[in-house]
C-alpha cells in the first residue's frame, strides 16, 4: 500500500504558536533557513527514491521561486499551503479567497502545472471554518488535506471522518484526506506527523502505520516541515508548551524519516485514490 509523505514548506518563524512574537510584518528580519532545509529533504527523498507532496506557503514561494521550480523539476508534487500562514478561522472569507487564489496562481505560474492540492495553516479547517471548502472548490482544487480528526487547542474536528472521503458542499465536491490518527476508545490519537512524529518513539510510529495499512486497510498520511530537520535553528520566544512542541527531538527527525521511508512504500498525495 502506498502511503503519502507530505512536506509543509514554511520557515521556523512562521509557526502559528510563535505568531504573537513573530508577526508577518516582521518576518523578513529573521534569518531564512527554509531553502537549505527543504533541499536537505529533497536530497533525502532522492537517496530513498521517494516522491512527496510539498505544500508550499505563498510567502515562501514569492521569495524562493527557484526552490519551488526545483521541487517540481525533481519529480515531486507542488501543492498550496496558502499565502500568509494565517489560521483560516481568524480570516474573513473575502481575505481567505484572495490569498488562496493569489498563492495558487503564483505556484502554477512558477511550475507551469495545475496545482490540485491544498493544506491549511495549522490544519485550521475546523467546524467553524468549513466555509473554506466552498472557496477551495470554486478555486479549482480537487483535494484538501487540512482536517485533523483530533482535539487540539489550535485545530481539529474530533468527530470527523478519519479516512479519505468526498465532501459535498454548495459549491460542489472535494476529496478530503485527513491527517492520520488511531482510534483509542472514544478518542483519536494523532500519529505520523510533525511533533507527534518526533515525540513518539519510532517503534510506536511504525506500529501505527502498520496498523493503518494492514488492519484498517488505509494509507497513512505523514507530514513534516523543513525546520524539523534543523536542530540548529534560531530559538524563538514563546510559551513553555509552544517551545516544547517545536523543539522536542529535532535531532531525531531525519533518522526517523529515513527509517519510515525504508520500511514502508510512500509517494505523493496524487498517488492516493479514494477507490483503493
Amino acid at each position: 500500500m502506498t502511503n503519502a509523505i507530505t512536506i509543509d514548506v514554511e520557515d521556523y518563524f512562521q509557526v502559528s504558536a510563535f505568531e504573537p512574537y513573530a508577526t508577518k510584518k516582521g518576518w523578513d528580519r529573521f534569518e531564512s533557513r527554509v531553502e537549505k532545509n527543504t533541499e536537505l529533504l529533497l536530497d533525502l527523498l532522492d537517496d530513498l527514491q521517494t516522491q512527496a507532496t510539498f505544500f508550499v506557503l505563498g510567502w515562501v514561494a514569492e521569495r524562493q521561486p527557484k526552490l519551488v521550480k526545483t521541487i517540481a523539476q525533481r519529480g515531486h508534487e507542488v501543492a498550496s499551503h496558502g499565502y500568509s500562514h494565517k489560521r483560516i478561522y481568524t480570516q474573513t472569507p473575502e481575505v481567505f479567497k484572495e490569498e488562496t487564489l493569489r498563492s495558487k496562481k503564483m505556484l502554477e505560474d512558477m511550475i507551469g502545472q495545475s496545482v490540485q492540492g491544498y493544506r491549511a495553516a495549522s490544519y485550521s479547517i475546523t467546524a467553524k471554518s468549513l466555509w473554506a471548502l466552498d472557496i477551495l472548490i470554486e478555486a479549482g482544487f480537487s483535494y484538501d488535506s487540512s482536517i485533523f480528526p483530533v482535539w487540539h487547542d489550535l485545530y481539529g474536528i474530533p468527530d470527523a471522518n478519519r479516512f479519505a472521503h468526498v465532501i459535498t458542499r454548495d459549491a460542489g465536491t472535494i476529496q478530503e484526506y485527513p491527517l492520520s490518527t488511531l482510534k483509542l476508545g472514544k478518542m483519536n490519537l494523532p500519529v505520523g506527523g510533525g511533533g507527534y512524529l518526533r515525540l513518539f518513539p519510532y517503534p510506536m510510529t511504525e506500529w501505527a502505520i502498520n496498523h493503518l495499512n494492514k488492519k484498517e486497510k488505509q494509507p497513512a498520511i505523514v507530514y513534516l516541515h523543513p525546520w524539523e530537520v534543523d536542530p540548529e535553528q534560531p530559538r524563538m520566544e514563546g510559551s513553555r508548551l509552544s517551545k516544547f512542541r517545536h523543539y522536542v527531538n529535532l535531532r531525531k527527525t531525519e533518522d526517523t524519516l529515513r527509517k519510515l521511508l525504508r520500511k514502508f512504500q510512500f509517494g505523493p498525495m496524487r498517488m492516493l485514490n479514494l477507490a483503493d
